[in-house]
């Protein structure tokens, strides 16, 4: 073979080597089923954010682990952000073994976060310091709160998880008043006025107590998504909807937390953000078993959902 077309191969694999090492590694770790249908589809939505990743042809690789159950050494290793899509409280699915150790390493390394709905919550004693530390907030029992509500984002910060978003409203368990890091630096990307009904359940661990009644009371904006840029380099993302399966069919939600994830994995987000496209049949696509469906579970824009103590016993937590 003549040098020059030598070199001329050597150069285009070269090429495609770095090209491939320059792909962004993307784990989601998706919790068992739990609720009732169409609410917290865990399994679904981690496989459907992964479809949009792998369509949307940017420079991402991602893989999704199932059912709670947990990546190897190696995919730790290599991931460069990891999105958590699970049960949270006492159950959360980093709390089993030594998983909270394993994941420390990764974020000692830079490695990002991106917590998804319940997946926010966790211990206070157990986890709320190195959620705090590693995303900058987490719900914290007794001081946050997890209604049903639609929230309506009229506008959003100067941030690349902004990108291509554009105001909508949507009824979801937004939960809110989360505990705050002060370090780091925090930036509120969705945040609206919880309306006065979302304290009508009496004070409890997760349904109200007296510092957030106050803040619904004078009209503060809630935050339910945030970036956090860690003082070590690392970044996190939590993200308090995600309840009910149907709303990843929505353009904006789906993008806020596709375009997190490439921020969180210190990829470039497109200034139009992450695009994709979700059809009934892909929303239908690997939901769990969970028998029949309830009068409001998984139906969301039926009169009443929002204001009915039984809608979602579950939810209790």
């Amino acid at each position: 073979m003549p040098k020059k077309l030598t070199l001329l191969v050597a150069l285009a694999l070269s090429s495609l080597i770095l090209a491939e090492d320059a792909k962004k590694n993307i784990l989601l770790l998706a919790g068992k089923a739990s609720h009732g249908p169409g609410a917290h589809e865990h399994n679904a939505g981690s496989l459907l954010l992964k479809k949009c990743l792998d369509e949307s042809g940017l420079a991402v690789e991602s893989t999704v682990i199932q059912n709670g159950e947990w990546p190897s050494p190696e995919q730790l290793a290599v991931a460069d952000t990891f999105v958590i899509y699970c049960d949270g409280g006492g159950n959360h699915l980093i709390l089993k073994d030594d998983r909270m150790q394993q994941l420390a390493k990764e974020m000692k390394r830079g490695g990002g976060l991106v917590c998804v709905h319940y997946g926010v919550e966790i211990p206070k004693d157990k986890g709320g310091a190195e959620l705090l530390g590693w995303m900058g907030g987490y719900f914290e029992t007794d001081w946050s709160v997890n209604p049903h509500w639609t929230a309506n984002f009229k506008s959003f910060p100067a941030h690349p998880i902004s990108n291509g978003l554009q105001p909508y409203a949507m009824l979801d368990e937004w939960y809110f008043h989360m505990r705050f890091t002060e370090e780091g630096k925090l930036t509120h990307v969705l945040s609206a006025t919880a309306p006065e009904e979302t304290m009508n359940r009496g004070d409890g661990p997760h349904s109200g107590n007296p510092h957030v009644r106050k803040a619904v009371a004078e009209g503060l904006p809630q935050t339910v998504a945030w970036a956090f840029e860690r003082p070590d380099g690392g970044r996190g993302f939590g993200f308090t909807g995600g309840h009910f399966h149907k709303n990843w069919g929505d353009d904006n939600q789906r993008k806020t937390v596709l375009n997190a994830i490439l921020w969180t994995a210190k990829a470039d987000v497109p200034a139009e953000g992450v695009t994709s496209k979700v059809t009934p049949e892909d929303l239908a696509a690997n939901l769990d078993p969970k028998g029949k469906q309830s009068k409001f579970e998984g139906n969301p824009s039926l009169p009443g959902a929002s204001e009915n103590p039984a809608f979602c016993a579950a939810c209790k937590h």
